[in-house]
């Protein structure tokens, strides 16, 4: 059956990085809808999702990569169109969680690789960029997705997470398991915490664009499973 799929993309990134999982999706049938988000305040990230769901008949099937885990987490709540969530090595908070707190108890290698600049926006150190986010790509793609990032407000990492949607919403949850930004550690702990329906793959956290067979794979069972 056909669903409408929206993906939603992470931090020093934009809705590019769904563009090896848009094709064999649509491949499948689905409708797919990417949202670039400002990644100027959780609250706008939010809205700027829950717009893009409203607007849809259902059922819809949310995907968050990285941080949009932590948007759709809240985006879904209340959500009567929502039938599935998808998280690709995401962001998965409990209520007043941010992301800031799972990267405390499960430190990665983003700290040091995030820079502030004069307006006090965060980018990730391109010189650093591959090896923690994107380790399984060519250093040519890798040294592309660094130049074409987004910067983020540092406001992203820390405001509390609001009531959880995975709470009410059948979950899945695509664990990458060499994974130098979010620890797979962290993953499958969110995934456990959330009693997500848990797959695991062989790659960086640049998951959706190194293997989005598997990343594509996980969208459409949730979509069968919701619709």
């Amino acid at each position: 059956m056909v669903a409408d799929i929206v993906v939603v993309h992470g931090l020093w990134a934009d809705g590019s990085s769904w563009s090896e999982v848009i094709p064999l999706l649509h491949a499948a049938g689905h409708r797919v809808h990417a949202v670039q988000l400002p990644l100027t305040s959780v609250e706008e990230d939010v809205a700027c999702t829950r717009q893009t769901v409203d607007r849809l008949p259902g059922p819809v099937v949310l995907a968050g990569w990285s941080y949009g885990g932590a948007v759709l987490t809240n985006a879904a709540h209340g959500a009567p169109n929502v039938s599935a969530l998808v998280y690709v090595a995401a962001f998965a908070p409990e209520k007043g969680e941010c992301g800031n707190d799972i990267l405390a108890r499960f430190p990665s290698g983003v700290g040091e690789a995030v820079q502030l600049d004069e307006q006090g926006r965060m980018w990730l150190d391109p010189a650093r960029y591959r090896q923690v986010f994107a380790a399984d790509l060519h250093a040519s793609r890798a040294a592309m997705l660094a130049s074409v990032q987004k910067p983020a407000a540092p406001a992203c990492f820390s405001t509390p997470s609001g009531e959880p949607a995975w709470r009410t919403i059948p979950s899945w949850y695509l664990v990458a398991e060499n994974d130098e930004a979010l620890r797979p550690a962290a993953q499958r702990w969110m995934a456990e915490r959330m009693g997500a329906s848990v797959t695991s793959v062989a790659a960086s956290h640049a998951v959706p664009l190194s293997r989005p067979e598997r990343v594509a794979d996980v969208i459409a069972a949730a979509a069968a499973a919701g619709c």
